[in-house]
């Protein structure tokens, strides 16, 4: 299956679906942590490739709920009707098979509630960090490793010039249950 993992340069999701055989290619306006298959640049630019499936993780500070504080400067300036703007592109996708993950953030609002809200505890990390999975043409992601522990870690991060990367980084029991579930659902 050809999957394009969007706004992602970590390299953990699409190295979770290159893991099982599948042609994935990351991509994001970052370049990649991990040596692979990634275009650096602007997603809508390889939106048009006979992809199978899709992945978006597009940018969450101007959306987030944890940054609601922020959020009347934000649409002062546009930085939040561009966000909109962008998340809504990704939804407009002529891919069959689509998945756009964000923290619980005012799309819910501004287009539609998400299919389902996962956590990292349920794929083997002991962490709390609710992620809003809006769906098309896949099914519901299964827990694969309920843990305890369930610590608040990504909210509690200090400041630091890589926080935002930090922040953002998809569990690797997220990114395999990913791959395994939707991977073979083709």
């Amino acid at each position: 299956m050809r999957v394009l993992i969007g706004c992602e340069y970590s390299g953990v999701v699409r190295d979770a679906f290159i893991a099982l055989g599948h042609d994935a290619m990351s991509c994001d306006i970052l370049p990649t942590d991990r040596a692979g298959p990634h275009y650096q640049g602007d997603v809508r630019d390889v939106l048009d490739y006979p992809w199978d499936m899709a992945i978006f993780h597009p940018p969450c500070t101007d959306l987030s709920v944890s940054g609601a504080r922020h959020f009347a400067e934000k649409r002062l300036d546009g930085r939040q009707q561009a966000a909109v703007s962008f998340f809504m592109s990704l939804t407009k996708t002529a891919i069959p098979r689509v998945a756009i993950e964000n923290p619980v953030c005012i799309m819910s609002s501004l287009w539609r509630k998400p299919d389902q809200i996962i956590q990292p505890w349920e794929y083997g990390h002991g962490e709390t960090k609710a992620t809003c999975l809006w769906l098309k043409g896949l099914p519901l992601l299964q827990p694969t490793d309920i843990v305890d522990g369930r610590e608040n870690r990504i909210h509690r991060m200090p400041p630091s010039v890589d926080r935002g990367k930090l922040r953002s980084a998809t569990y690797p029991g997220i990114a395999a249950a990913m791959a395994q579930q939707w991977g073979g659902y083709a």
